[in-house]
Formats: C-alpha cells, structure tokens, sequence
C-alpha cells in the first residue's frame, strides 16, 4: 500500500483562498453539498466555477495505465467520475480499456462527454452496485472524504472488494497544523480529513490495500 502521486501531471490551480473564506457560509456549504449546478458550474465560492473538458486529465489517465499495466479489455471503475472525464481519458490513452464511472450527482452525470454516454452510473461510494472482483483496477479521486468517517470505511471496504490492491485514492489532507488552518477555511464538502497518519490508520482499520495519495492546498 504505496504512497505515489498519480496526479503529478494534473495542472496546479491556484486557489484564492482570502476569497472563497470570506463567501464561505453555512448556506453555501450546503448547495455545495448537493452536488448539482452551482457546485459545478456555479461561482468559485460553491465549488469548480466551471467544470468543462480540457483534456488535462489525459497525461493522468497515461500515468495511472502505465503504473498499473492496465490494457486494452482490462475493467477501470473512477469512483466519483463527476462528468466523467477520467472516464473519457482512459479509453483515449488505452483504446479498448473498459472504463466506467459512478458519481452521486445527477447533474454531473446528465452534463457527462458524449463519448462516456451508457458507461457512467449513479451511486453512492459507500454502496457499489457492482460484484464481487468487477474490476481490474479502481480510481477515486477527492470522493471518499466527503463521507463520514465510519463511511469512508465502508467506501474503502467496498473498493477493496470490487479490486483487491489494484486502486488508488486521493484524499484531503494537510501536513502541519498551519496547512489544516488553510484547509478549514477552503474546505466545502469533506465530511472526514485528517493528517497522512491518521488516514493511513483508517486505511488500515479498513483493511485498504491500495495505493493513495493526498490533496494539499500548499
């Protein structure tokens, strides 16, 4: 259960944090919580400010093939797709790769790219409507800590049970008590953080096998 950095190729955003804790309110965090337009499409302060394909998640999808020696006809579940983007870059970088998505918001999934029309469903992280070993690898990015801590353990178990070892997650987290400051004044929707030790610790109560790696704002 390795710590690497899968997104390293992801463009780095700057992030206005002065403005968006001045906007953050207990209103806000709740549309931001719905998952729908606002927290997609909306102003910053609710979320993306704008979520549209940009083909930046293609070097990732290339990262992500290469360090796990996925191939044509080999399954790939990205847990918390949003408008399926990932989805759309695997099946570029790996053509006839199995990629699918499973998101909570139906906003995202009926704004989804064309091409992952049919291959995108709705669902919950901590229930995944899916058997036993579906998969030959599992990608969640930024999802698993909008749960509660005790479903986070259940969304990790499920992962697990879809792909024993051959996944990755990313998850909010800070490395000094200065970086949680930023980070509770940034955060909207994560239900769970903690500091790498402390998730490393609930991978392990989880019985998480996988690789992963952390989402910092500095």
């Amino acid at each position: 259960m390795p710590e690497v950095d899968l997104l390293k190729s992801l463009p780095r955003t700057k992030r206005d944090i002065k403005a968006r804790e001045g906007g953050k309110n207990l209103d806000v965090i709740a549309a931001s919580k719905e998952y729908g337009e606002l927290y997609f499409d909306g102003p910053r302060e609710y979320g993306y400010g704008g979520y549209s394909y940009d083909g930046r998640w293609r070097p990732v999808a290339r990262d992500m093939i290469e360090h796990f020696g996925l191939k044509p006809g080999d399954r790939v579940l990205d847990v918390g797709c949003a408008k399926g983007f990932l989805v759309k870059d695997f099946m570029l970088e790996c053509p006839g790769i199995e990629a699918f998505g499973i998101d909570i918001s139906q906003y995202a999934l009926m704004n989804s790219e064309p091409e992952v029309v049919g291959r995108l469903h709705h669902g919950n992280a901590n229930q995944l409507p899916f058997p036993d070993g579906s998969f030959d690898c599992i990608i969640s990015l930024n999802t698993v800590h909008n749960l509660p801590r005790d479903q986070v353990i259940v969304a990790l178990q499920e992962i697990q049970r879809l792909c024993s070892g051959n996944s990755f997650i990313q998850v909010d987290s800070y490395r000094t008590e200065e970086d949680r400051e930023i980070f509770l004044s940034w955060v909207l929707t994560a239900e769970f953080h903690d500091y790498p030790d402390g998730w490393r610790d609930l991978f392990d109560e989880a019985g998480y096998t996988g690789d992963y790696y952390w989402t910092l704002l500095t």
